[in-house]
């Protein structure tokens, strides 16, 4: 047993009033006389033996009652594990979990109003003196300063369930910075979380001892789940009345079967192709689904199933464009090219437009999806330049070699786009050896690869570098080990090199059948990637689909949802980069408005981090904590019990001060029963 305020165990020394008062205050007997004193001594005798056994009680009494009353301002306690009982103000940072996982349902009801009720009890634990912060998935920034507790508490009551999604060391990170920061001496950190599988990782954090952390888990009784994962098209372009297959993963996150499960694809408000689902236990599967595309530029689109209870991973959104024209700019040096002119320039898809390198206006560059450099002799400083910027910002070029162009100069410029260059011109006879088929370019050419393919020749080529630094990419390879056609990323975009130049006398490449759909591959996969989706509380800098004016002022809207914001619009190599600051908090379609115009879709999806309902057991988590050697981690196991009272134990042990009072009073009691009661 220990005392928190020692010093009052000096008052003790008062004991000795009761006992001076016992021992100066004797009782005086007056004399009478009497004829026959023989029966009076021996009822004499008997009175004095009486009232020096209720003086001595009564002494005994007092004696007590000073001492617990002592004892109960020194404030006893036996200490929790052989800790020392703790004084002084204090700073407490409180996690709760407000995230989507938290929906669930514990034996107590909802999970989340069960963590908010545990937050409440934390909070009793301690003096209305002591400090505060309340900490949340969305880390607000009027979360990140200390408060007392009346406004601790109606922060509490002001969370709600938000879709952002932290792991455990970003929560203690960022309960570290804050506390580390504060003059009191007593630190306390309280997580309360379902603690997933999926968001614990103490492995990636550094501890500091400083602060005593203590975990509350809440128990949840819901473990199944079903939910879309993501999905993808097959092919990298959408054309108008092509017919595209969308690839679905769907997950079943639970130990029991799914059978005929709806599955509904949704394109711009109508449903295409409805289907049903069978799905194993713990199993992932993947489901295609084939629609035709029926309108040029943007198209919303939605996935659903349908589980209860856990649904905001029912729906998941998608969007994407659909180009009515694709610009090819093809940069001669002498004359046009007949073989690209036939191929772009008869095809009302592509806008093709050819230009001389001596009198050409760099601003078309931009304006184009592909840039075909066709046989130049060499390359200006001025090009070259224009063309990285280019390429560094999401372009793609074509180079076809001249004969007898400047070797050096292409070597600089290629140098620059940190591609392979063209070395020496090879005369030698050699043919194609091999096509990648696995690459996009090439993958749905050939329904049936024959044995025997007769594969282009070349009768002269320009052999190309070989340097494992670059991002090579092989599309078709010569008998003799050189590159055909190669191709190399480059910032956001690509580069293409052709090793021979579209003369009869230097191949056939330009008039095999290898040709066309090499070409219009290349052409059709030169339109800038943008994401399907985007995920809520993850992906904040969205990047524009268009090249608009640099003061233009962006609006990000969605009517289903009457949501209509101005994000931060920051202009990087062009692109406008629209910064969101967690205002989106709905999955949906969202529409991107400059003024009158519209700037694309954009689809956001909650995280699918949480739809996994795996968590880490009580016991589990012990060991985890063990195991890591948190020697100030503590499990608090709040399961029917109030954290409260647990604390007040754990923060002062055992406190025994109401005990004396009630010895105190007891002992106090006593002594007026002796004094009124016992005879004379």
């Amino acid at each position: 047993m220990k005392f928190l305020f020692p010093l009052f165990l000096f008052a003790l020394i008062t004991i000795a009033l009761p006992v001076i008062i016992h021992l100066f205050n004797f009782r005086k007997f007056k004399k009478i006389y009497f004829t026959n004193v023989r029966f009076l001594k021996e009822v004499k005798q008997e009175t004095q033996s009486k009232s020096q056994l209720k003086h001595l009680l009564v002494l005994f009494c007092r004696i007590l009652a000073i001492s617990f009353l002592v004892f109960a301002f020194a404030q006893p306690y036996i200490p929790s594990e052989n800790k020392k009982a703790v004084t002084g103000d204090k700073v407490i940072s409180i996690f709760l979990d407000n995230s989507f996982s938290m929906q669930s349902m514990g034996e107590s009801g909802n999970l989340f109003e069960e963590a908010r009720k545990k937050a409440k009890e934390i909070a009793g634990a301690y003096k209305p003196t002591d400090r505060f912060q309340l900490l949340t998935n969305d880390f607000e920034a009027r979360h990140q300063r200390i408060v007392n507790k009346e406004e601790f508490l109606e922060q509490l009551d002001e969370v709600n369930i938000s879709p952002a999604v932290k792991n455990i060391s970003e929560i203690i990170s960022r309960q570290k910075d804050l506390l580390l920061n504060q003059d009191q001496i007593n630190k306390y950190a309280f997580l309360i979380s379902d603690f997933q599988r999926s968001i614990v990782d103490f492995e990636s954090f550094k501890n500091d001892t400083l602060i005593e952390f203590k975990l509350v888990p809440v128990k949840s009784e819901q473990n199944n789940n079903l939910y879309i994962d993501s999905l993808w098209f097959k092919s990298p372009t959408r054309l108008l009345g092509q017919s595209e297959e969308l690839v679905i993963r769907v997950k079943n996150a639970s130990n029991i079967p799914f059978e005929d499960v709806p599955l509904k694809l949704f394109i711009n408000g109508q449903q295409k192709a409805p289907a049903s689902i069978n799905i194993e236990a713990n199993s992932t599967q993947e489901h295609v689904m084939v629609f035709t595309i029926n309108e040029i530029g943007e198209n919303k689109g939605m996935v659903k199933i349908t589980d209860y209870p856990i649904s905001y991973d029912d729906d998941f959104y998608f969007s994407f464009n659909v180009a009515k024209h694709l610009p090819v700019l093809a940069i001669n040096s002498d004359k046009e090219s007949p073989y690209l002119n036939s191929l772009f320039g008869k095809d009302d898809f592509f806008v093709f437009t050819n230009v001389s390198d001596k009198n050409m206006d760099y601003s078309l560059l931009v304006k184009n999806k592909l840039i075909i450099l066709n046989q130049l002799k060499t390359v200006s400083s001025g090009l070259a330049q224009e063309l990285k910027k280019y390429v560094h910002n999401g372009g793609n070029i074509f180079l076809i070699p001249a004969p007898d162009m400047d070797i050096e100069s292409f070597k600089i410029f290629l140098s620059s786009l940190k591609s392979n260059y063209y070395t020496a011109l090879d005369t030698n006879y050699t043919k194609a050896s091999r096509i990648n088929l696995e690459h996009v370019l090439f993958k749905n050419v050939f329904e049936k690869i024959p044995e025997n393919m007769d594969l282009p020749f070349v009768s002269s080529h320009f052999a190309i570098s070989k340097s494992t630094h670059s991002n090579e990419e092989e599309l078709i390879r010569l008998q003799n080990g050189n590159m055909l056609l190669s191709k190399y990323a480059s910032g956001k975009g690509f580069v293409y090199l052709s090793a021979v130049a579209l003369r009869n006398e230097n191949g056939n490449f330009h008039k095999h059948a290898l040709f066309v759909p090499a070409m219009y591959n290349i052409a059709m996969h030169s339109e800038p990637f943008h994401p399907l989706f985007f995920t809520i509380a993850r992906d904040e800098i969205i990047e524009s689909k268009q090249n608009l004016q640099a003061d233009e002022i962006f609006r990000l809207i969605s009517e289903e949802n009457g949501f209509d914001i101005i994000p931060e619009n920051k202009i990087i190599d062009g692109k406008h980069q629209l910064i969101l600051h967690d205002q989106l908090k709905m999955a949906g379609n969202y529409s991107l408005k400059s003024g009158n115009q519209n700037a694309g879709s954009i689809s956001f999806n909650y995280s699918r981090k949480e739809s996994d309902l795996s968590y880490y057991s009580l016991p589990e988590l012990t060991m985890l904590v063990e195991n890591m050697g948190f020697l100030n981690f503590l499990i608090l196991d709040s399961e029917n019990k109030n954290l409260t009272t647990a604390l007040e134990d754990l923060n002062l042990g055992k406190r025994l001060w109401k005990l004396c009072i009630i010895f105190a009073l007891l002992f106090l009691f006593t002594e007026i029963i002796l004094l009124r009661f016992l005879k004379k």
